[in-house]
């Protein structure tokens, strides 16, 4: 077994994760290689977790919760704070690692460590808001009320587009809430975790009373994932991934009568109305669209523009699509970076072919050669002027693809912005306020984010993220969220000396 990276990039990460505490048997000489999108390049080898380690890292977690349970909520705040201030300290490093082993531009890398230091700040101050109700009782001299108590091993399944923040948002609330953590993370970006453990550990041992087990992580492939997904232990599993995943997920779940938060698929839309600030709506839709290489959960996929405004945006945007620059993320004026790997490059070109088929008018989606290697891959993005709103513009296709469509009435666009299985997120760009007001209400779009003169891409952890319909229903982050890791009970308590029973039911045994 080799210690000493081989590539210049694999020496990159080398110095990087030597810098954040990462110790080097634990990526290399392992099992499961880990490739850099940017050129193709191996960086490391992990280990996997063998069923019977992850079984061993579930029970650490289990005695661990039986602990952690039993401290305040506040004291567990500070762990959280010291892990955010860690965070901080590290925010460069981790974010140039998510930079190689992910493929996001340096912002997008450091953004996502930041958006681990905002819920870490959030879930600080709920740490003393876990709060219950004193509830109105018929009964005299009773009190009601209701208690929320740690729940127990929570279990996190995240993708390698956000390979370190889904994570945080899950274990940051978790932790306050009293659970412990086992991390299984996606086998493409299991050095960014690897990583953000080294980092957390640092935390816990400031804290010096946190009991071993408290945060675990387990590395692999799907059979790895599904040991959270069936074991007893694990009362709570969030899952990020594809709807097909949470189909496969959400009933194995439902059959242990466990709970689920699902984070899956969306086929994104913006609709342009004819009021639209039209430069604003350019930005708007080119970040949305093209951010990340189109690998956002988020990124609009689909856009709708009135008919009045068409033939003025459409080939601004078109424009926009010509020039923007592809390239090595790190190299200054990039904006759109490699895709994840082969698999994603050909389900885009196949997308592409199926437009094609149907009559579209495709600019863009070409290889872009003399960046990197043949094992990396760059593409232009894409928009695709459909006439009609059917074939791969009905599903969601993990690279940057924009469906573009006109419409002649908002309640078309409405319907269109519905007419998919995932319902995320959505946005509207106008000026009018009815427009606006329609878009946001019951009649309005189906999504569980709904946007107005911004693209429906990012997202701040103050709201709640998730979407409805195939998109899972689950939430992270936002206000109520720490309720969906603790588990409620009601309470009555009786301080007369009398036993008034509810509902004016009597039994009475003294006859």
């Amino acid at each position: 077994m080799s210690a000493t990276p081989a590539t210049p990039l694999a020496h990159e990460a080398d110095a990087l994760l030597q810098r954040l505490g990462v110790p080097r048997a634990a990526y290399t000489g392992g099992d499961l290689p880990v490739r850099s999108p940017i050129t193709g390049e191996t960086l490391g080898a992990v280990p996997q977790s063998t069923p019977a380690q992850a079984a061993a890292a579930i029970g650490r977690a289990q005695a661990a919760f039986l602990e952690w349970r039993n401290l305040p909520a506040p004291r567990r705040g500070e762990l959280v704070r010291l892990l955010a201030q860690e965070l901080r300290a590290a925010r460069d490093d981790l974010g140039g690692l998510v930079t190689l082993e992910a493929g996001k531009i340096p912002s997008e890398g450091q953004g996502e460590v930041q958006e681990m230091i905002d819920i870490c700040d959030f879930a600080v101050g709920l740490s003393r808001q876990l709060y219950g109700l004193t509830i109105a009782t018929e009964r005299p001299g009773h009190r009601m009320m209701e208690t929320w108590h740690p729940l127990g091993v929570c279990g996190v399944i995240t993708a390698f587009n956000f390979p370190v923040a889904v994570w945080s948002w899950n274990a940051a609330l978790a932790l306050v809430c009293g659970n412990a953590v086992v991390w299984k993370p996606s086998e493409k970006t299991p050095l960014t975790a690897l990583a953000t453990l080294a980092i957390a550990r640092r935390a816990l041992e400031r804290f010096g009373a946190a009991p071993a087990g408290l945060l675990e992580l387990i590395v692999g492939q799907r059979a790895t994932g599904q040991a959270l997904v069936d074991d007893a232990r694990v009362a709570l599993l969030s899952a990020t991934g594809s709807s097909a995943m949470g189909r496969a997920v959400g009933p194995r779940l439902a059959a242990r009568f466990a709970r689920g938060i699902l984070e899956l698929g969306g086929n994104n839309a913006a609709i342009v109305a004819p009021t639209a600030d039209l430069d604003l709506a350019l930005r708007g839709i080119a970040f949305a669209a093209m951010g990340t290489a189109g690998q956002r959960c988020t990124t609009l996929r689909r856009l709708f523009v009135h008919d009045s405004v068409y033939p003025t945006l459409v080939p601004r945007l078109i424009g926009v699509y010509g020039r923007v620059q592809v390239g090595d993320p790190r190299s200054p004026g990039t904006l759109v970076g490699p895709l994840i790997d082969r698999m994603a490059f050909d389900g885009m070109q196949q997308a592409l072919a199926q437009s094609r088929a149907l009559g579209a008018i495709v600019h863009g989606g070409n290889r872009v050669d003399g960046i990197a290697g043949d094992a990396a891959y760059y593409v232009r993005p894409a928009l695709v002027e459909l006439a009609r709103h059917e074939g791969p513009a009905l599903h969601e296709t993990f690279a940057p693809i924009l469906y573009v469509l006109r419409y002649r009435s908002l309640d078309e666009a409405i319907a269109l912005n519905n007419a998919v299985g995932a319902g995320l997120s959505s946005s509207i760009f106008t000026l009018d306020m009815r427009e606006a007001e329609q878009f946001l209400s019951a009649a309005g779009s189906d999504c569980g984010i709904a946007n107005v003169n911004i693209g429906p891409s990012g997202a701040e952890i103050g709201g709640a993220f998730g979407g409805e319909k195939e998109t899972g229903g689950g939430r992270e982050a936002g206000a109520d969220s720490w309720r969906a890791y603790m588990r409620r009970a009601t309470n009555t308590i009786n301080y007369s000396t009398a036993l008034p029973l509810a509902q004016g039911v009597t039994f009475d045994i003294d006859g």
